[in-house]
């Protein structure tokens, strides 16, 4: 990560002090979130990282997956009431009347239909989400009914963080390059104001939301782009921001105590993984990737960088989450192991440079890195440890697998909350690598967790245990370091009142239903 002196450091948090409109300049109607990265793509049809923190302000889905431990996993959103037929093929909608997009039309279900099609011909993303839809049906002006090809929970679909967006018929042929511009037409409670690139993105209220607005809610939100740890310390601890994540975990504890800012840790469904190229020498052995597996510090990671807070995971699904197997191989460091391992694939001294890529501005990434090659170095192996820009880090694993980094580290939270979205998403065969950066492809794994996926529709234990060989074909494999199951922890200005954080939809604040003191 490139560091700053001082005196600059000084510089740019006065600069985005100075140029954000945020509540402690005296305007407390201003929500302002400081955003760890840039937002790769604005399309809701397309938008599959970080910039979910824009999408679930300026758009809706059919349904809501309530916070864990809610009477029901599912609740109305855009759609009011929903029925499945008895082999869940079929799945009629009835739809919220008197909903508006910000163009002015109303929400009817062509506009469903119209949405659902445009994620499914666009194929990027996490449109993979919709491969059970077969047709899609506008029965009058707000019924719509779904044909499945197999079986699957559409409830839980449509709630989905990603891809489910329902966006404005009027939107037309228009690309993603019409929404990267600033441009949105959802029916969510605030649209996009304005957008510099890189810097910020500045949303204010709906007039005409559906919800209606009541005194005390926020007037704009404020997506202000941070990507140094430290900037987002001093912006929120400052009062120059109202909400932010990803800090140095060590710094918790001191701000736990620190005047005017909340640490708020809850259970979630994400996890830190590195990714382990599968398309390159060396790491196209087994016996080198299970050798780096029985490297890693998995105990100083956990209990030193995380502080406990984590737990080491145990495959690629949370144990938080439903289908995750309690049996799934773990690796446990032993580096007398993993030099066998490394003597046996041919490299008896190592002799090994490795590429460790993680996001810049990320100290826990980078830390883990450092903590991994001073023990890599015993085996004589090195490891190259570069920090990248998000989209940059993305890019190189997208482009070319054969000149990729070996080592992808990154995390990981689900689209909807299923096995298959970690499963699929990272692992399952891609022609083009979208997540699959470790470029995994292996047939036998794709067939279980498409029969998994398949069965989640109506036999959960079934699905659950084709999960479950899946697992452990990736562990046998060393498909990826699977390093730390974490929590939710998000610091927030104390004087927000409203916020729940839910885990289906990781590090989204649903701004709309916060408010400032009170």
């Amino acid at each position: 990560m490139k560091r700053y002196g001082i005196l600059l450091l000084v510089v740019i948090l006065v600069s985005l002090v100075a140029r954000t409109p945020v509540a402690a300049q005296g305007n407390g109607s201003i929500a302002v979130y400081a955003n760890p990265t840039t937002l790769p793509s604005l399309d809701p049809s397309t938008s599959f990282s970080n910039d979910n923190t824009v999408m679930g302000n300026a758009y809706e889905t059919l349904t809501f997956y309530n916070v864990p431990g809610s009477a029901k996993e599912i609740g109305p959103k855009l759609a009011t009431s929903w029925e499945a037929s008895a082999d869940t093929l079929t799945w009629t909608f009835k739809l919220r009347q008197g909903v508006k997009f910000h163009d002015g039309t109303d929400f009817k279900a062509d506009a469903v239909k119209y949405s659902v099609e445009r994620t499914k011909k666009l194929g990027q993303g996490a449109s993979y989400i919709f491969d059970p839809v077969d047709t899609i049906t506008v029965v009058d002006d707000y019924t719509v009914q779904f044909k499945l090809k197999y079986s699957a929970p559409l409830d839980l679909i449509m709630a989905t963080g990603y891809a489910a967006w329902m966006i404005s018929p009027k939107v037309g042929d228009k690309t993603s390059d019409w929404f990267n511009a600033g441009n949105d037409d959802g029916t969510g409670p605030y649209k996009i104001e304005s957008y510099d690139v890189g810097q910020r993105l500045v949303t204010t209220r709906f007039d005409d939301y559906w919800g209606g607005w009541k005194p005390g809610q926020f007037q704009k939100v404020v997506f202000q782009i941070a990507e140094d740890p430290t900037v987002r310390q001093q912006l929120i601890t400052s009062g120059g921001a109202d909400f932010t994540y990803d800090l140095a975990w060590d710094n918790y504890p001191s701000l736990q105590t620190t005047k005017g800012v909340k640490v708020l840790s809850n259970p979630s469904f994400q996890n830190l993984l590195a990714l382990l190229n599968h398309a390159k020498s060396p790491t196209d052995n087994v016996k080198v990737r299970q050798a780096l597996a029985y490297s890693f510090p998995y105990d100083k990671v956990v209990k030193s960088l995380y502080g406990g807070l984590g737990t080491q995971a145990r495959g690629p699904v949370p144990a938080k989450l439903w289908g995750h197997d309690p049996q799934t191989k773990q690796y446990q460091q032993d580096l007398d192991k993993a030099k066998q391992l490394l003597t046996e694939a041919g490299y008896p001294n190592g002799g090994l440079t490795l590429k460790y890529t993680y996001v810049s501005g990320d100290l826990n990434e980078q830390q883990v890195g450092e903590l991994w090659k001073a023990d890599l170095a015993k085996l004589g192996v090195t490891l190259d440890i570069q920090g990248m820009a998000w989209e940059a880090q993305w890019d190189l694993g997208k482009t070319n697998p054969a000149k990729a980094q070996e080592i992808f580290l990154f995390y990981w939270w689900p689209d909807y909350v299923t096995p298959y979205s970690f499963l699929y998403a990272m692992f399952h065969s891609e022609d083009k690598p979208n997540f699959n950066l470790g470029y995994y492809y292996n047939s036998d794994f794709d067939k279980l967790i498409e029969q998994g996926n398949q069965a989640s529709g109506t036999d959960k234990a079934k699905a659950g245990q084709l999960f479950g060989k899946a697992q452990q074909m990736l562990a046998d494999d060393a498909a990826a370091i699977f390093i730390v199951d974490l929590p939710n922890v998000h610091v927030i200005r104390d004087n927000i009142s409203g916020f729940v954080d839910n885990p289906a939809y990781s590090h989204i604040v649903f701004w709309y239903d916060l408010t400032r003191g009170g």
